[in-house]
């Protein structure tokens, strides 16, 4: 079977911890539950994601080099 998760198309994925959680909300003047979802089954989570973290994700961007968005992990 092929780990989608690393296919150079998918962009990197990664779980953020309590602290640095808590900056992004701050940053951005949100709740957790604000952010985008991803849902727990999608193949290009890392797989020590569980429902409720949230995950960094960095992007490939013509723009800025480099996009960062995050999406908080559900059911």
């Amino acid at each position: 079977m092929v780990d989608v998760s690393q296919h150079e198309l998918v962009p990197e994925h990664t779980v953020l911890d309590d602290e640095d959680v808590e900056d992004v909300l701050a940053d951005y003047d949100i709740e957790v539950t604000d952010l985008p979802k991803i849902k727990l089954k999608d193949p290009a989570l890392p797989d020590d994601a569980e429902t409720g973290d949230v995950v960094k994700i960095v992007r490939d961007s013509r723009t800025t080099d480099k996009a960062i968005v995050y999406r908080l992990v559900i059911e």
